[in-house]
């Protein structure tokens, strides 16, 4: 499995406070910033949603004097385009802290009262999506790694592209630099379900997004867990070409 970590993640529980120790640490009095960075764990990505969830107005102002380095564990993005965008979205790097703030953290309580059985469900529930979001970063760096191959040119930044409203959202976006490219390379889509291929309907809205980013026909690619039942792709990469990335 590409994601390694989560594995790990799950096994957890039997010391769910490790985490909390670390941010306890990290931020011991500044509850502000331990407010936004648990909303951004928590799954909220632009900066209105953020503000709501780490309590408003002060929040928003805590974010703009946030900061993104390895030291915060957060980071901030630009959509990779042709044109300039100011539609940061904001994420934690680390895979097991984005665990810890989305499903652990909230659950410390039940866990301490002796219930982590229903943690656990709940893990089991949002496993899925939780997963799917976690390995897009790890898609990216995969493909800069591997790139050039036999489909594709190198890419010297591997992003992705949104829209403010999320109407158009493409997983992977090559380019030439970022954020601002003067060349799109290749634009693609994640599908990491276990026994949901990528079709024809996952194509159809591939080549819409790539239409709202670019008139070129640059090509199109998939990452995917469980292969695809449609012509059509350029390039398709499953775990084991990934992996591949890291074997060296």
């Amino acid at each position: 499995m590409l994601v390694t970590c989560q594995s790990g993640a799950l096994g957890s529980l039997s010391d769910p406070v490790s985490a909390e120790r670390s941010l306890a640490a990290e931020f011991p009095q500044q509850v502000q910033a331990r407010a936004v960075l648990s909303a951004i764990g928590s799954g909220e990505r632009n900066f209105t949603n953020i503000a709501r969830a780490a309590g408003g107005i002060g929040a928003a102002r805590s974010i703009g004097r946030w900061r993104f380095s390895r030291t915060s564990g957060s980071s901030r993005q630009l959509p990779v385009s042709t044109r300039p965008s100011k539609d940061r979205r904001y994420r934690v790097k680390d895979s097991y802290l984005r665990f810890w703030l989305k499903l652990l953290g909230p659950a410390m309580e039940e866990i301490e009262r002796g219930r982590g059985d229903l943690t656990l469900r709940r893990i089991r529930e949002n496993w899925t999506s939780w997963r799917g979001r976690a390995v897009e970063p790890l898609v990216r760096e995969a493909l800069a790694r591997l790139l050039p191959d036999a489909n594709l040119p190198a890419a010297p930044v591997v992003g992705g592209y949104w829209t403010c409203t999320n109407d158009v959202e493409i997983d992977i976006v090559g380019a030439d630099r970022a954020p601002i490219a003067k060349e799109l390379l290749f634009v693609g889509s994640v599908k990491w379900l276990e026994n949901s291929p990528f079709d024809r309907h996952d194509l159809a809205a591939l080549h819409r997004h790539r239409a709202s980013l670019t008139s070129d026909p640059i090509p199109v690619i998939a990452a995917l867990r469980s292969g695809t039942d449609c012509a059509g792709l350029d390039a398709a990469y499953g775990p084991a070409e990934l992996l591949v990335a890291w074997s060296a």
